[in-house]
């Protein structure tokens, strides 16, 4: 059991190099084929030139995401240089409003997607439609990387945010080959229900269904002392010095993820150390 595919995509120069070296590090230590998809964006939108402009800015603008995918494309072929890994490079135009369709229809035969944060300063809007379209429409699983992270084959020590949902059982279910060959394993629940079938023993099953795998988990039960979750769960991240979060996505609405703010969003904004995630 393990990863064969992993596939990553590329939108911004600046972004390639750190994205693509972690991609191809976690290939490396699957023994897995790295695809690299490199997008030049096209960013008109049906309606946002006024009838009757000028075909020659269209073009123009056609032109110029030709020559980021042709840039893109040499840039991952150049970090791809430097890793003993199989590896193909794809580029092509995207157009803003539809590249979350074209990145999940590539991710629904990967067995996980290395992306780099959707969030933060200097980022281009592309990123949160591609990370949604391979966890939603792809349904596969995402490792979101941050930028400054040295990239490792298999982290040695992971968390688990676990709020007993299906998406964060399912990011378990998804992360197992990490977890097998982890050194340690926390499971933190934070603010655990008082009452329900679990409240004697939060997580309880589900270091059971691990320790069937050979997973050892440790189960840390946390108060919400910070006013968000992902707060708290970063603190904790921290303090056991893991090397990966392990988590469920987008338990509410993207929506109200996007105005309001949520877990997912928050921990992909913080995050300081890979977040796995699956919906």
């Amino acid at each position: 059991m393990g990863y064969k595919t992993i596939l990553t995509v590329v939108t911004d120069e600046a972004l390639a190099a750190p994205t693509i070296d972690h991609a191809a590090t976690v290939a490396e230590g699957w023994g897995a084929h790295l695809d690299v998809l490199c997008f030049g964006v096209d960013r008109t939108q049906t309606g946002y030139y006024y009838a009757g402009a000028n075909a020659m800015i269209l073009q123009e603008t056609l032109n110029r995401a030709s020559a980021d995918a042709e840039a893109l494309a040499e840039a991952a072929r150049k970090a791809l240089g430097r890793h003993d890994v199989r590896w193909a490079v794809e580029q092509g135009v995207a157009q803003l409003a539809d590249i979350g369709r074209h990145v999940a229809g590539r991710a629904r035969f990967a067995d996980l997607t290395v992306l780099p944060k959707p969030y933060g300063g200097e980022r281009g809007v592309e990123l949160e439609p591609i990370t949604e379209g391979a966890l939603f429409e792809g349904q596969t699983p995402v490792l979101v990387v941050p930028d400054n992270v040295t990239p490792m084959p298999k982290p040695g020590r992971v968390v688990i945010g676990w709020n007993e949902s299906a998406e964060a059982l399912r990011s378990v279910r998804a992360a197992l080959p990490i977890l097998m060959g982890a050194d340690a394993v926390h499971v933190v629940v934070i603010d655990p229900p008082q009452h329900g079938p679990n409240r004697s023993d939060p997580g309880g099953l589900l270091s059971q269904f691990l320790a069937r795998h050979g997973v050892s988990a440790e189960i840390d039960v946390l108060s919400k002392t910070m006013p968000r979750v992902s707060d708290v769960l970063m603190r904790h991240v921290t303090d056991v010095d893991a090397d990966m979060v392990v988590m469920g996505a987008y338990g509410h609405s993207r929506f109200r993820e996007a105005i309001l703010g949520g877990a997912t969003r928050n921990m992909l904004e913080l995050a300081k150390v890979p977040v796995f995630m699956a919906h």
